[in-house]
């Protein structure tokens, strides 16, 4: 009987969400640099160049893979002829780990859990508790699946009943186009079908721990109904044509992990959960001989990879920026913009919106007249860092703001990731503004352009706080230009007529 130390098992968690929030999975670097090497489409060529060289920035650097460094999920599987050294519980125990890591002073990572969530949704200043999930299995060992979900992809989760004689696949395809490019592809899609509502979800969840192994999928053929659907909605879904970051490519997805089980005879639940580009995932085993052994990948397992965007893009100093100048950007354009920018996210924007219908004036420091926000919860900074990493938060979010920030408070413009709805794009066309993509993923390698950081304003909303950000080349798309002609429309519909020819019958 193996006799699992409490104090062993809080520390692989530690050990393992620091880990985790650095080195992404080699098999999601392989994945990528396939999906690079195989682009077309010179947008989303160039966001996954910026992807793969984060990645290998964060790798050396130890610091996170993105500004969002998640919730964490843990999977714990526990062999029934284990006994535990210790009087905690397992939520207790992971919920220790995950402080101590999230809190670490030599790579904090965001705080974003929030309590009361239909409330008041005060953080909890240490991002527990934890999600986790505990079966007991046959053995005498405790195996672990943890992960750091953000909280982009996560919000594009799906769960529907379909009736038994629909289609999965039909389902699927239909519901892609919905999710948007705020979950940040590419990445890896999760759905489980069978069981009740919850268990499709959690069969769902559990299949983004698998490696990606599409490749070795295609090369062997598939051997179960499973993974023909695998290859099927593999194939047909970057047939879609949405790309990297939704700019339109060949790749959407690296891999699609499928679990079932059986249901009742009248019902067919499925669920869809989306991985992002900031794949965070580990598996260990404790057998009581110790806390797990984590070993880091070679920094040679990453591609050499530089970014080409530089060459062709246009310098911009937002200081002063005029709307003719502004006017003269076209939609897929890259720029770099320099000068100083404004930050702020959904809470941030609730209050400003708020002060302005009452008449009273803004914080001290917060002037958006002429100026351009960043939708950004950065890492807290260490050493000698300005600002920890921060990448773009999903901009949709902000979409019902968007009239009285560039109408009431005189932005020019906004910078983000993903889409915007239809509301946004028409005020941005009425007021002749911007909106800017950043390629979410790439946050510490966006970090990097931050040259000096203040808070300026609601510190008590702690990474929701408004920052002013001094910048230096950092590189955007024009995803919307002042005339509403939007990249994510743009992009996708050209792809997918290219991968999806129209069948021209013959006609006697």
């Amino acid at each position: 009987m193996a006799v699992i130390k409490q104090q062993d098992f809080i520390d692989s968690i530690f050990d393992a969400l620091q880990f985790i929030s650095y080195y992404h999975p080699l098999d999601f670097v392989e994945a990528m640099k396939q999906a690079y090497d195989r682009e077309q489409s010179p947008a989303a060529k160039d966001a996954i160049a910026q992807i793969l060289i984060n990645s290998r920035m964060s790798a050396e650097g130890h610091r996170p893979l993105c500004q969002d460094t998640g919730i964490v999920t843990c999977f714990v599987k526990v062999g029934m002829q284990t006994q535990w050294d210790g009087e905690l519980t397992v939520q207790e125990m992971v919920d220790i780990g995950t402080r101590r890591a999230y809190t670490h002073p030599d790579n904090p990572l965001r705080l974003s859990v929030l309590a009361d969530p239909a409330g008041k949704r005060l953080n909890t200043k240490d991002n527990t508790p934890a999600v986790v999930h505990i079966e007991l299995v046959r053995g005498n060992q405790v195996e672990v699946m943890i992960a750091a979900k953000g909280g982009g992809s996560e919000n594009k989760s799906k769960v529907v009943m379909l009736n038994p004689s629909d289609s999965v696949v039909d389902w699927v395809l239909k519901t892609i186009p919905t999710l948007g490019a705020g979950w940040c592809p590419p990445g890896m899609l999760g759905i489980g079908i069978g069981g009740t509502v919850e268990k499709a979800a959690l069969m769902a969840k559990e299949s983004l721990m698998d490696a990606i192994d599409m490749s070795e999928l295609q090369a062997r053929g598939a051997q179960s109904r499973e993974e023909e659907l695998r290859l099927e909605l593999y194939q047909k879904i970057n047939q879609l044509g949405i790309g990297a970051q939704g700019l339109g490519g060949l790749t959407t997805v690296l891999d699609v992990k499928i679990k079932s089980c059986p249901t009742h005879a009248v019902s067919l639940p499925v669920a869809l959960i989306p991985n992002c580009a900031a794949t965070r995932h580990i598996h260990f085993t404790l057998d009581g001989s110790g806390p797990a052994e984590l070993i880091p990948p070679p920094i040679s397992a990453w591609p050499e990879i530089q970014w080409e965007g530089a060459k062709s893009a246009r310098r911009v100093q937002l200081d002063g920026i005029t709307k003719a100048e502004i006017a003269s950007w076209k939609v897929g354009e890259t720029l770099l913009l320099n000068g100083t920018i404004l930050t702020g996210r959904d809470a941030a924007h609730k209050r400003i919106q708020d002060l302005l219908k009452a008449g009273e004036p803004l914080p001290d420091g917060v002037n958006f007249e002429g100026r351009f926000i960043y939708y950004v919860g950065p890492v807290d900074p260490v050493r000698d860092e300005v600002v920890g990493p921060a990448g773009p938060t999903t901009s949709t979010r902000m979409d019902k703001f968007s009239e009285t920030m560039l109408g009431e408070a005189g932005l020019f413009g906004m910078i983000g990731k993903s889409e915007r709805g239809p509301v946004a794009i028409e005020a941005i066309k009425q007021h002749q503004a911007a909106y800017l993509m950043a390629v979410g993923g790439a946050a510490y390698l966006v970090s990097k352009a931050i040259k000096k950081a203040r808070k300026v304003a609601f510190e008590d909303l702690g990474m929701e706080a408004i920052y002013e950000f001094e910048v230096v080349d950092m590189p955007v798309t024009v995803a919307v230009d002042s005339q509403g002609n939007n990249i994510h429309e743009i992009g996708p519909a050209h792809w997918k007529a290219i991968l999806q020819p129209v069948d021209v019958k013959t006609v006697d």
